[in-house]
């Protein structure tokens, strides 16, 4: 639930340095809260860097969430084919997280994908990531499937989230 005092969320698209926030950002974020190590911050580098080098900006955005002047978070929205979308790389900060800000993100990201003409959105996320599985479910979001893994150092269930747009 948002604060009745909350500051305005602000969402723009990147500038300069926002790339290498996401990535730094995700793999101190979750080292810290889930222990995933520096395999997780690997695949987040590698996601940034395809999206920088190879975006097409009809069919792709990206996002920062700014609270008071500062960066709180971040999404991405890519082509998974000529029909899907997929959410990639949310992420709130901790002093930010109950201002609404993943949910603001996760409705800018669907809202560019009907845009764009996608007619459906994917994305991929973990158990225990349970306050942005919250947010996919309120955001129209169902499980499709799940799968454990050991990518990221440690066994946890990756899952596969699907909506219609």
């Amino acid at each position: 639930m948002e604060p009745e005092d909350a500051s305005p969320v602000v969402l723009r698209g990147l500038r300069p340095g926002d790339l290498g926030w996401v990535v730094e950002r995700h793999g101190a974020l979750y080292a810290a809260e889930q222990g995933w190590g520096q395999p997780f911050e690997v695949t987040v580098a590698r996601i940034v860097a395809d999206y920088g080098q190879s975006h097409d900006p009809a069919a792709e955005g990206a996002w920062i969430a700014e609270l008071d002047g500062e960066r709180v978070g971040s999404v991405f929205c890519s082509r998974e084919d000529a029909s899907t979308a997929r959410l990639r790389l949310l992420l709130v900060e901790p002093s930010a997280r109950g201002h609404g800000v993943g949910k603001r993100l996760v409705e800018e990201c669907l809202a560019f994908a009907r845009r764009a003409g996608y007619r459906r959105m994917t994305l991929w996320t973990h158990d225990v990531l349970t306050a942005a599985r919250a947010i996919y479910r309120r955001c129209g979001f169902e499980l499709v499937a799940s799968e454990t893994h050991t990518a990221f150092g440690t066994e946890v269930v990756g899952e596969t989230w699907q909506r219609g747009l």
